[in-house]
């Protein structure tokens, strides 16, 4: 890890230090002397940074803006690992296997990748969850726990063929080489060849692009909520922002506050994947 360390210039450690530190928060935010982010203080309705008993100040409703950027940040962040676990390890296999084998399956696989990274990110997801979690009528709410699931599927689909393109591709540049063909040659099985020889090699390239990926999920999950199609309640960091949007002339603090931790958040893991 030192030697990892010291290969890091200085705006990756300042990136990791920062993903170090919002994963603190989410792992002990619940420990932490701060008040509940679902109750309100009547007192310090839209109260500016540092004032008393409110670090980063309150919204207008009162509720504390710390206490909410950590909460958001444990649904912000569990459905970008998830989604991007998920899709990455489903597209990674796709596009292994695809490379790998070649032919008609290849080039199917390839042109269902093409179809899905046509379709603009935030629409397929929009629609997605429009169509799976949205009720038909009005009056009858929709589970929270079902939305946060069709939410974490609808990413997932987006990050098939973004992660599932990069492992086809770095499969290509290794199926060929000189040790594959020997191992051929030596009657090593199939999945013996890819599990020792074509998936170290794929990793690499895979690890580096599930950093941007996981950004893009963030941004993603946020501008659902924006738009009122993802989480609800303001318990994520896009639908705070959501919560808050028509508060901006009066507390712009609950604006910029969350604005700003999503933004550092996906510039650190962009980061990170850019440096890997």
């Amino acid at each position: 890890m030192r030697k990892l360390w010291s290969t890091f210039n200085v705006p990756t450690k300042i990136s990791v230090v920062w993903v170090a530190l919002v994963f603190f928060f989410v792992v002990t935010g619940s420990f932490l002397p701060l008040p509940d982010p679902t109750e309100f203080d009547p007192d310090a309705s839209g109260v500016g940074l540092f004032s008393s008993g409110h670090l980063l100040g309150t919204d207008i409703n009162g509720y504390d803006l710390l206490s909410n950027v950590i909460n958001g940040a444990r649904i912000s962040i569990l459905i970008a690992l998830i989604s991007v676990g998920v899709g990455g390890l489903i597209g990674s296999a796709i596009g292994i296997g695809s490379a790998y084998v070649r032919g008609k399956l290849d080039i199917t696989v390839n042109l269902f990748f093409n179809i899905l990274l046509s379709i603009p990110n935030l629409v397929l997801g929009l629609a997605l969850v429009a169509i799976l979690a949205t009720s038909v009528d009005p009056s009858i709410p929709i589970d929270p726990n079902r939305r946060v699931f069709i939410i974490i599927f609808s990413l997932t689909v987006v990050i098939i063929p973004i992660l599932g393109r990069i492992a086809r591709g770095a499969t290509l540049s290794w199926v060929n080489r000189e040790f594959i063909v020997a191992a051929r040659s030596m009657g090593m099985k199939d999945r013996h060849i890819i599990f020792k020889h074509i998936v170290p090699n794929v990793l690499p390239a895979i690890y580096a692009v599930i950093f941007l990926a996981i950004g893009v999920v963030i941004v993603a999950e946020g501008a659902l909520s924006l738009l009122g199609v993802g989480i609800i309640d303001g318990v994520s960091w896009g639908a705070m922002i959501g919560r808050v949007a028509g508060d901006f002339t009066y507390a712009p603090q609950s604006m910029y506050v969350p604005v700003i931790v999503l933004a550092l958040t996906v510039i650190a893991f962009n980061q990170i994947g850019d440096h890997l």
